[in-house]
């Protein structure tokens, strides 16, 4: 979108409608239906988590399957939680004052960003250049306007916003924002697995991210610092996961002791969490992260927290371009946003 304008996250599916209307006539063959997993369950949403009461509408998928989604209106926020906080603002702060990032290892949890890391950037990546603070006051460099949030949550950033703590508040969205999703009823297994764009939506209603674009974070010295929840905020996508460290998941146990529900992926599969309640990671898994069980049918586990993605790819069909945002890695479909990360 343009900053004044709306976007809209196209998602797919088929099926019954699990609360809000009965099956459609979408032709789907008995092979894949077995191979389906459950589809949306709405009541799994938090309070909070939508503008608008979801409704189904037709929609068709890339592949040209006619079929039924869920709108889900979204305001941008996670319901029910602040986001926050992100950059420390003193090299003296401890983790409390700040948030996380990316391992350097890509993979495991996240580390905090304290002022201690901070001040050691150079040390940790191994390049002297790195200087995210002010020797002299001790004071740390972080993007304190609206201007510098956009200047510098974007791949290319501009030169006067680098060697920052990048950080951006709800209240920089236009006073109109809204994301809207068409998520799957029910998802049709497709024959070839799909890149990701976008992931899915969370169950606090906010976007699963695809990749970040660590190469051009890291090579304008900047730290594109989530909160520790694993997300972030920028102009186009409102607060949004680029890993899952437990915020989102549903609270309720299940029999079998599975990993928690965390969200749905764009083809209208659950995703889980990497570990159940043993602390056990889910395998074997296909290289989408996806495995099957007779409870939940096909469904994904996500990766560590510093792995830079929650699913390898998709296994559903996805919705056909119409009209929606500019994406990419990190962002929606068909290109990064010009102020994405």
């Amino acid at each position: 979108m343009g900053l004044s304008n709306h976007w809209t996250v196209m998602m797919v599916a088929v099926s019954c409608a699990i609360t809000l209307t009965g099956c459609n006539d979408a032709s789907v063959n008995s092979s894949t239906q077995t191979s389906s997993g459950n589809g949306i369950d709405l009541s799994m949403f938090a309070q909070g988590a939508f503008l608008e009461t979801p409704t189904i509408i037709d929609c068709e998928t890339a592949q040209g399957t006619k079929t039924r989604c869920y709108k889900l209106v979204t305001s941008g926020a996670p319901a029910g939680r602040e986001p926050g906080p992100f950059c420390p603002r003193k090299i003296t702060d401890g983790a409390e004052e700040g948030g996380a990032w990316f391992s350097k290892e890509g993979t495991g949890d996240l580390v905090d960003i304290t002022g201690e890391f901070i001040l050691k950037l150079s040390e940790y990546y191994g390049d002297e250049k790195w200087m995210v603070y002010d020797a002299a006051t001790g004071d740390v460099r972080y993007t304190a306007t609206k201007e510098a949030c956009f200047g510098a949550a974007k791949p290319d950033v501009e030169e006067e916003y680098m060697q920052n703590c990048i950080e951006c508040k709800l209240e920089y969205l236009d006073e109109d924002f809204s994301v809207t999703y068409l998520i799957p009823t029910q998802p049709i297994p497709s024959t070839e697995t799909g890149r990701v764009h976008t992931v899915g939506i969370a169950l606090d209603g906010s976007e699963l991210s695809g990749p970040a674009p660590i190469d051009a974070i890291l090579g304008a010295y900047t730290i594109a610092a989530f909160d520790d929840c694993g997300g972030h905020i920028n102009a186009h996508q409102g607060y949004h996961y680029h890993s899952t460290t437990g915020c989102t998941d549903t609270p309720e146990k299940t029999d079998d002791g599975h990993a928690p529900l965390i969200g749905y992926a764009s083809d209208g599969y659950g995703i889980y969490a990497m570990r159940d309640a043993q602390g056990k990671e889910a395998e074997p898994l296909d290289e989408c992260r996806g495995q099957s069980d007779d409870v939940r049918g096909y469904h994904y586990h996500a990766a560590s927290p510093s792995e830079n993605m929650f699913i390898g790819c998709l296994h559903g069909e996805s919705i056909r371009p119409a009209g929606g945002p500019p994406g990419g890695a990190g962002g929606p479909p068909n290109g990064p946003p010009p102020h994405g990360k």
